[in-house]
C-alpha cells in the first residue's frame, strides 16, 4: 500500500485552479521530490495531502485513510516540516522536542535526536533566541521525533550551511533506509537530484513530468555535448554520421557536437582519421536544471506569473 496517494487533486482560489488535477504516490522507503516555481501549486498540494487544507476535488489518502476525516489517526503517522515554523518561542530546544515526543505513542529518543541534528550546544536555548539555521534544524527534529511513517519536508535545508546540509541529507537517506516515506519539496536541485527516487515537476498547478532524476535529465534535447576548435577545414558530415550524434553545428573554427554516448572518444578518433587538428575540447552534460527549464520554460527560481481569474 502506498503511504500517500493523491489522485486528481484540485484546489481553487478566487476562481483560479492553483492545483489542477495533480496525481502522485509515495511508497514506503521512497523519497519523492516536488519541484516547481513559487506559486506553481507545490505547497498547496502538500497541505491538501496531509489534511491541512480541504481539496475542492480529487482524492487523498494517507495509509488508506482520509487525512481530514480521521485527522487524529493520521497525525500519529506523519511528521511535517513546513516553510514557516510556529512553535512556542519561550520554550527551549529540549523542552520543545520532549513535548512533541509526548504527542506520539511511539517515537525517537529526543535527546539523541537533538544531538544528531547538531543542536546539543543550543539544547537549553529558547526558540526565540535561535539562529535561522538552528530554528530550521529544530523544525526538522519536531517533524521526526514521532518516528513518522510519512515525513513531509518543505525546503528542508533552507538556512543551513553546506556541512549541515550534507549532514541533513544523510539523515534523510537513513530515514528512507528505515522504510519511511518522504515527500520532499525543494528549490535546491542538487538536493532533489541526490535524494529523490522520483521527482514530480509541477507547473501551473499540474504535474508536467514524473520520473527518476536520471529519466528527467535524459529528456533534455542535446543532453550531452562536446565543443572544440578545429584548425583545418571540416566537413560536418564526418561527424553527423557517427552513432549517437544528434546535432553538429559549425561556426567558423568552433564546433559543437551533441548527442548521447561517449562523444569525446568518437569525435577525436574521427578527427584523427581525417587528419584534422583540434584543440580546446570541452564537454557538457545536462543537469536537472536543464530538464526543469525544458519542461516548464522557466528557471526554478522564477515565480509563477499572476493570472487573471476566469
Amino acid at each position: 500500500m502506498a503511504v500517500l496517494e493523491i489522485e486528481d487533486l484540485r484546489k481553487v482560489y478566487g476562481g483560479r485552479a492553483v492545483v489542477d488535477g495533480v496525481s502522485l504516490t509515495v511508497d514506503p522507503g521512497e523519497i519523492v521530490g516536488v519541484l516547481g516555481r513559487n506559486g506553481a501549486g507545490k505547497t498547496t498540494t502538500v497541505e491538501c495531502g496531509i489534511g491541512l487544507r480541504r481539496p475542492d476535488g480529487g482524492r487523498v489518502r494517507v495509509l488508506g485513510v482520509d487525512p481530514r476525516a480521521e485527522r487524529a489517526r493520521v497525525q500519529q503517522v506523519i511528521g511535517v516540516q513546513l516553510q514557516r515554523t510556529h512553535v512556542h518561542m519561550s520554550l527551549t530546544v529540549t523542552e520543545l522536542v520532549h513535548m512533541y515526543r509526548s504527542f506520539y505513542r511511539d517515537g525517537l529518543d529526543p535527546d539523541a535526536l537533538v544531538e544528531r541534528l547538531g543542536l546539543t550546544e543550543a539544547r537549553d536555548t529558547r526558540a526565540e533566541n535561535l539562529s535561522g539555521g538552528q530554528l530550521q534544524r529544530l523544525s526538522i527534529a519536531l517533524a521526526l521525533v514521532g518516528r513518522p511513517r510519512l515525513a513531509v519536508l518543505d525546503e528542508l535545508t533552507t538556512g543551513l550551511d553546506p556541512a549541515a546540509r550534507r549532514g541533513m541529507w544523510g539523515l534523510i537517506e537513513e530515514m528512507r533506509d528505515d522504510g519511511i516515506a518522504v515527500l520532499l519539496v525543494s528549490h535546491v536541485m542538487e538536493e532533489a537530484e541526490r535524494l529523490s527516487d522520483r521527482i514530480a515537476v509541477i507547473d501551473a498547478g499540474k504535474v508536467v513530468a514524473l520520473d527518476t532524476p536520471a529519466g528527467l535529465i535524459a529528456r533534455v534535447d542535446g543532453a550531452d555535448a562536446v565543443t572544440f576548435r578545429v584548425h583545418a577545414p571540416l566537413q560536418p558530415t564526418i561527424l553527423t554520421d557517427l552513432p549517437g550524434v544528434d546535432e553538429v553545428s559549425v561556426d567558423g573554427e568552433h564546433v559543437r557536437v551533441a548527442g548521447p554516448g561517449n562523444l569525446v572518444t568518437a569525435v577525436t578518433q574521427t578527427l584523427m582519421q581525417h587528419a584534422i587538428p583540434a584543440t580546446d575540447f570541452r564537454t557538457r552534460t545536462a543537469t536537472l536544471d536543464d530538464a526543469f527549464l525544458q519542461l516548464t520554460g522557466y528557471e526554478l527560481g522564477e515565480p509563477e506569473p499572476p493570472k487573471e481569474a476566469k
